[in-house]
C-alpha cells in the first residue's frame, strides 16, 4: 500500500468511519468515586480523562499501513490536541497548562479539586474519568544461596552467541523501573548518553539516579558488564537508556507510565531522527490485577510493537496457584516471562496461567529468576562491592530482554512477530509436554533460537551493506534502495531535495510548503505548495475543521508551478497544516494575518 493511501486510511480513522467513538455519557470510573466520597470537596484529586477518539491501530496493521512514524506520531499528536479543545476551554487555560496531554492513548492527567470532578462528565468528547491512581515497586522476593557465578548466562546460552560474535553490538534496551545507578562500573560504558537517554516523569532526578535499587539490578541482567571479573548481563555491548517511572518513594501513576511509553517512540523530541529503542523491559504489574485483563496500557503496547519495539513484561510473583497472571503482562502483545531456579524448575512464586485476557498460555517463556547475580547501587560510586543476589519474575525478564538483544544484534532485520516466534520455537520444553501455564514455551534458549532465526532469515546472504535489509527480497517493504549505502534502507529517515529515496517509498521527498496563511477575519485559510514532480505530484491537503473537529483531506489545484488549496469557513486556525503526496507529507505552522 502506497504512503498516500495509508495517510488517507488514518485520516478516515480521525474522521469516525473506523475511530473508537463511545456514544454515551462520559462516566466516572468506580474507584474514582470511592475516593471522592472520602475526600473533601476542596481536596486535589489527581485525574485520569479519556477522550472518545482514539485510533483503531489494529486496523491499520490489517491493511499493512506504512507510515512512518513520524507520520503516525504527528498525527496522533494533533488527534489528542484537537479532541481535547472542548476539556481544555471546560477546566480553564491555567489548570491545563499543568495538565499532560497523553497522545498514544487520547488522555489528559491533571489534578482538581474533588468539587470539580462530577462537571467533567459533561465535557464533550470525554468517555471516562478515572483516578490517576499509583502502583508501587514490587516487594523482593527471598533469594537462595547464590549457585555458581554466571550459571543464569549459561542456561540461557547467551555465551555461546558471544563466541558467535554477538554481544548486543548496535541495539538499545530500555528500562522502565525505579532508574539507574550510572556510576556503577558495569553499566557506565554502555549508557547512550546525551538528553535523548533518560526521563524522569516525576521531575525529581535531571541525570540516570536510582534511589530503590530495583532498576539497577535489572538493567544489571541485561547489559552489565564484568568488572568485578564476573559477567552479570546477557547483552554487555548492547547500549541502555531508561524511564524513572518510580518516584524516589517507589510509587508510579498511571500517567506518568503512559508518559514513559510515550517518551520511548520519541526520546529527543525530534521526529526527523528514529532514536527509539529496540526492546523495553518492564518488571512490574498494575495493583489488583490478579487474574484479571486490565487494559489500561493495550494501546501503548500496540502502537510501541508497531514500529518494532519488543514489549518485555515479567510475568508476576502471585504464584503456585493457576490463573494468577497479572497485567499488563497478559495482555496479547506482551513477551510475558516466568521465573526457574538452576534446577530449571518453575519457581513456586512464578505467576501461572492462563492469561486473564484471552485464555492464552500464560506466561509466554520462563527464564533464570531465583538466586540470580547482578548490580547494585554504589551509593554515589563508593561502594566497594556492588553486587547483590536477587530472586523473582522481575529478574527473570532483563534475561529475555538481553536475549533479544543478542538476537537483534545477529539479525538486525528480522521482524518483531518473526523473531518473537523464533525464540518460543527455540525454548527447551519443560514441564508437560508442549506449551503450558506454568513455564510457557519452555526455558529461554538463545542458540537454539539463533539458529531457527537463520534457517528462515531469507537476507543472510543477500545484504551486501550490512544494514539488515537486501537488494532483493521476497517482500518489497524489506527491499534496500541502495545496497551500498547501509543508511538507505525502507523507513529511513527521508532528507529532502537530496535526490535519494531513503524510505523506500519510490520518491525523493521535495515538497515544500511555500505559504500557509490564515485570515481570521473571513475565516479562510490559504496554503501554497510546491514540488519538483510538478503537475503529477498529486498533492493533498489535511487541515482541521474546528467546528466539525475532524480532520478533511483536501485536494490541490495545480496552477502555474504551484498547488494551492483555499478552505472557507475553516472555524478557527488550524495552528498547523499537512501537505501530502505519493512522495511524503510536510507540516507547517499556520501563519495568522
Amino acid at each position: 500500500m502506497s504512503r498516500i493511501r495509508n495517510a488517507f486510511f488514518l485520516l478516515l480513522l480521525i474522521g469516525g468511519h473506523v475511530c473508537t467513538l463511545t456514544l454515551a455519557t462520559a462516566e466516572i470510573t468506580p474507584r474514582l468515586a470511592a475516593r471522592l466520597t472520602r475526600e473533601k470537596v476542596a481536596h486535589r484529586i489527581p485525574l485520569l480523562i479519556t477522550l472518545k477518539h482514539r485510533y483503531d491501530m489494529e486496523s491499520i496493521l490489517r491493511d499493512d499501513a506504512d507510515l512512518s512514524r513520524a507520520d503516525v506520531i504527528r498525527l496522533l499528536m494533533r488527534n489528542a490536541y484537537l479532541s481535547q479543545a472542548a476539556l481544555h476551554r471546560a477546566i480553564g487555560t491555567e489548570a491545563a497548562r499543568q495538565g499532560q496531554t497523553l497522545w498514544i492513548t487520547n488522555q489528559f492527567a491533571m489534578e482538581l479539586p474533588a468539587w470539580r470532578v462530577a462537571a467533567l462528565t459533561q465535557v464533550d468528547g470525554v468517555e471516562t474519568v478515572d483516578l490517576d491512581a499509583a502502583i508501587h515497586l514490587a516487594e523482593p522476593v527471598a533469594a537462595p544461596p547464590p549457585v555458581q557465578p554466571e550459571w543464569n548466562l549459561d542456561l540461557v546460552a547467551a555465551k555461546e552467541l558471544w563466541e558467535l560474535g554477538y554481544r548486543g553490538e548496535g541495539v538499545v534496551v530500555a528500562v522502565m523501573d525505579s532508574g539507574a545507578d550510572v556510576l556503577h562500573p558495569d553499566l557506565a560504558g554502555n549508557w547512550r548518553g546525551g538528553s535523548n537517554s533518560w526521563f524522569d516523569p516525576n521531575g525529581e532526578h535531571g541525570s540516570p539516579h536510582d534511589n530503590d535499587g530495583h532498576g539497577t539490578q535489572v538493567l544489571g541482567l541485561i547489559v552489565g558488564g564484568d568488572s568485578s571479573g564476573t559477567a552479570v548481563g546477557v547483552a554487555p555491548a548492547a547500549q541502555w537508556i531508561a524511564v524513572k517511572i518510580f518516584n524516589d518513594q517507589g510509587q508510579a501513576s498511571l500517567s506518568n507510565i503512559h508518559r514513559g511509553f510515550q517518551w520511548l517512540l520519541d526520546p529527543d523530541g525530534d521526529l526527523a531522527t528514529d532514536d527509539a529503542p529496540d526492546i523495553v523491559n518492564n518488571s512490574w504489574s498494575l495493583l489488583g490485577s490478579l487474574d484479571e485483563c486490565v487494559n489500561e496500557f493495550a494501546l501503548d503496547i500496540r502502537v510501541l510493537r508497531l514500529f518494532g519495539i519488543h514489549v518485555v513484561f515479567s510475568a508476576g510473583n502471585s504464584g503456585p496457584a493457576a490463573s494468577t497472571s497479572v497485567s499488563p503482562a497478559n495482555d496479547a502483545r506482551s513477551f510475558s516471562v516466568g521465573s526457574v531456579a538452576a534446577s530449571r524448575i518453575v519457581t513456586l512464586t512464578s505467576s501461572r496461567g492462563p492469561s486473564a485476557c484471552d485464555g492464552s498460555i500464560f506466561p509466554l517463556i520462563t527464564a533464570p529468576g531465583a538466586g540470580v547475580r547482578t548490580s547494585d547501587l554504589t551509593f554515589g560510586g563508593v561502594s566497594t562491592h556492588p553486587y547483590v543476589t536477587v530472586s523473582g519474575t522481575s529478574f527473570a525478564a532483563p534475561h529475555a530482554a538481553g536475549v533479544i538483544a543478542l538476537l537483534r544484534s545477529a539479525f538486525p532485520g528480522a521482524g518483531l512477530d518473526s523473531m518473537e516466534e523464533g525464540i518460543l520455537a527455540g525454548a527447551l520444553d519443560l514441564g508437560e509436554a508442549g506449551p503450558d501455564n506454568a513455564y510457557g514455551h519452555g526455558l529461554l534458549d538463545a542458540l537454539t533460537a539463533f539458529y531457527r532465526l537463520q534457517q528462515q532469515d531469507p537476507m543472510s546472504q543477500t545484504d551486501a551493506d550490512g544494514d539488515g535489509f537486501p537488494a532483493q527480497a521476497d517482500d518489497p517493504d524489506l527491499r534496500d534502495c541502495d545496497d551500498q549505502d547501509p543508511a538507505i534502507f525502507p523507513g529511513a529517515a527521508e532528507i529532502k531535495h537530496d535526490g535519494i529515496d531513503q524510505d523506500c517509498n519510490g520518491f525523493d521527498l521535495t515538497i515544500d510548503i511555500l505559504t500557509a496563511l490564515y485570515d481570521p477575519v473571513r475565516d479562510i485559510l490559504r496554503v501554497e505548495a510546491t514540488s519538483a514532480r510538478g503537475s503529477s505530484a498529486g498533492l493533498f491537503l489535511i487541515s482541521q475543521s474546528l467546528g466539525q473537529q475532524r480532520v478533511k483531506p483536501l485536494r490541490m489545484k495545480y496552477y502555474l508551478g504551484k498547488w494551492t488549496a483555499i478552505v472557507r469557513q475553516i472555524g478557527g486556525d488550524p495552528g498547523s497544516v499537512i501537505v501530502l503526496g505519493r512522495e511524503g507529507l510536510e507540516s507547517a505552522a499556520t501563519t495568522v494575518r
